[in-house]
């Protein structure tokens, strides 16, 4: 006979303190650690403010939910994995801050209460953390003893199927200071300083330095109010539907459930049931590795790519058009789409699993593409409509030249979305792409079928020679990133993105020779600047660091090729900044000018609208 629910109040010491044969463990089906600095600062500063007010009351922490497994020796963590794991961490900083200050006060007579303190706090973390019994723990830190403490096993197994860096709490445990952590723990390629560290690191550090400005007393009050003041509901289930059920409806820990979160436990609990949860396990930790990559390229994440899916799908399905042949552009909740609209997805998990991850396996083949940088830069909603042709698409066969034509019709509709005044969700947009949608994703019909139909509907919706009189006017950034494109296109230059760029403005539009320089350039007054400074023509494409070297200086100094220590124009690779060098190479004072400003201008609206109208 199944246990009834189990709730109780525990302190956090005692809720944490678990027997000698039981550990906490983090389901597959749960999402990765999450919480960040600003859910740590959060916490720091409600233990802080608890502490200081000098209540007697016990602080509340809110409701863990646990699925007890395995003879109740193994505690799945259903909702509290964020606060119990930064807790832990927590912990552990204060540890590593006590001990730190136990060699301070030992031979201090004056201390000598402090100390014996502080030696209980000890005592009682490292009876958490690692289950050491009170008479193992030495009173003094022992690096040879502490060491063998710490590398007991751990309290948390995280068996998460979304987590990166399963073992990383584990590290930080096992660590008896803070340096030896630091070296130990994962250094996540290509970031910098502190981004290069994980969650978990950057959380620990961060309690690590906050409890380094207090003093030894404040330190010994804050680790006891922690552990013996601080309080949660524990709620104990012995039944997996149970506690998936709760997973997907309760949550205490000021994180929202992602539909991802919910998806992806309804998925393994799917795969569960056919035995297939390994295999299942083993394709999400491939679909969630690739997602990360195009995450930290600003492509996708897991949400994303689920409502891509569910966007292809309904395509698929015939569900995006009405009987009478019109386009339905009503959306449903990704959540909802997959967890009642159409379940049969959720019941065949490893299908599902293989579709997205073809999805995501063309992302991270045509991420680097121009076109699609450039496409990036408009509207978010271009994506899931491309998306739809990929499915038609074999990953080994997608190449620049297989996708161009259908990254130029968006480029071309979006790139009037950033010109016009209707918005995405008008019939010139939201509803002309539902209805395209249907071919975009039936590999039967041709391309040259879908390029017509969007001459078809731009020609026929849009004024060329209003469009082009927009982009005279157009004062904004995302079509700086088109011209520049589209002018390497017309050069036969290359065109790479990079990835620290800036949008430089020729003509300064601020600094301390700006009023010589408006003169220079044949300006009137700050008016007609203001009018002019921001015009498409002069925007170009700089390196960051070229950008920042030449600041708001003249034009001359920007081609010139004799910058002493500095950088210009002449550095850089992209193609409009080169051409400018080229043009002005054998002029010895060169400007740029009010005209100079118009005539690049006209070139690049002339240029933009012959695109988007494929002249």
């Amino acid at each position: 006979m199944a246990k009834n629910i189990e709730p109780k109040l525990k302190k956090i010491g005692d809720y944490l303190k678990l027997e000698e044969d039981t550990i906490f463990t983090i389901p597959a089906y749960q999402r990765a650690y999450s919480w960040g600095i600003n859910n740590c600062d959060k916490l720091w500063q409600d233990i802080n403010d608890y502490v200081e007010g000098g209540s007697k009351d016990r602080y509340f922490f809110g409701t863990i939910i646990i699925n007890c497994q395995e003879d109740d020796t193994k505690y799945d963590l259903i909702d509290g994995q964020q606060r119990t794991t930064t807790f832990l961490l927590l912990l552990k900083a204060l540890l590593v801050r006590i001990n730190i200050a136990i060699e301070r006060t030992i031979s201090d007579e004056d201390s000598a209460g402090l100390c014996r303190g502080l030696q209980e706090r000890r005592r009682r973390i490292m009876g958490i953390l690692y289950k050491a019994e009170t008479e193992d723990i030495s009173d003094r830190p022992d690096k040879v003893k502490d060491t063998v403490i710490c590398s007991r096993t751990p309290i948390l197994e995280n068996c998460s199927i979304n987590e990166q860096y399963k073992t990383e709490l584990q590290t930080i445990l096992k660590a008896t200071d803070y340096v030896t952590a630091e070296v130990n723990v994962v250094k996540i390629k290509y970031k910098q300083k502190d981004n290069r560290y994980t969650n978990f690191f950057k959380n620990y550090k961060f309690f690590y330095n906050k409890i380094s400005e207090l003093s030894d007393s404040q330190l010994n009050n804050i680790a006891k109010s922690i552990t013996d003041n601080c309080e949660v509901i524990e709620i104990k289930s012995w039944q997996v539907e149970q506690a998936i059920t709760m997973f997907n409806s309760l949550n205490s820990d000021g994180l929202p459930l992602y539909d991802s979160d919910i998806i992806s436990a309804q998925l393994y609990a799917a795969a569960k049931a056919v035995c297939k949860e390994t295999e299942f396990k083993e394709l999400w930790e491939q679909l969630n590795e690739l997602i990360g990559e195009l995450e930290n390229a600003d492509i996708a994440d897991i949400n994303a790519i689920l409502m891509q899916y569910m966007y292809y799908v309904r395509t698929r399905n015939g569900d995006t058009i009405r009987a009478t042949g019109a386009p339905d552009v009503t959306v449903p909740g990704v959540r909802r789409y997959y967890t009642e609209t159409n379940k049969k997805l959720i019941n065949d998990p490893m299908s599902m699993c293989s579709d997205m991850l073809k999805l995501v396996k063309i992302w991270a083949k045509i991420s680097s593409y121009p076109q699609v940088k450039v496409l990036l830069k408009f509207n978010e909603n271009s994506k899931l409509f491309l998306a739809s042709y990929f499915y038609r698409l074999n990953e080994d066969d997608v190449s620049e030249e297989s996708i161009m034509p259908i990254l130029d019709c968006m480029i071309r509709l979006f790139a009037l979305l950033e010109l016009v005044d209707y918005g995405y969700s008008s019939k010139y947009f939201k509803t002309f792409l539902f209805k395209e949608e249907v071919s975009l994703a039936d590999e039967s019909i041709s391309i040259e079928k879908i390029t017509n139909d969007f001459d078809n509907h731009i020609r026929a919706t849009w004024d060329r020679e209003d469009i082009k009189g927009k982009l005279q006017d157009y004062d904004g950034y995302a079509l700086v990133y088109l011209n520049e494109y589209l002018f390497a296109r017309e050069s036969d230059a290359e065109f790479k993105l990079g990835d620290k760029y800036d949008i430089e403005h020729i003509m300064p539009y601020s600094g301390k020779n700006i009023s010589e320089i408006r003169r220079d350039a044949g300006i009137v007054d700050k008016d007609e600047f203001n009018g002019i400074v921001n015009k498409l023509g002069n925007k170009i494409l700089l390196e960051g660091k070229i950008n920042r070297a030449i600041g708001n200086e003249w034009f001359r100094t920007k081609v010139s090729t004799k910058l002493e220590d500095k950088t210009g124009y002449i550095n850089s690779k992209y193609p409009i900044a080169n051409a400018l060098v080229e043009k002005y190479r054998n002029e010895s004072k060169p400007y740029w000018k009010k005209a100079d400003i118009i005539a690049a201008t006209e070139k690049a609206s002339e240029r933009i609208v012959k695109f988007i109208y494929g002249e």
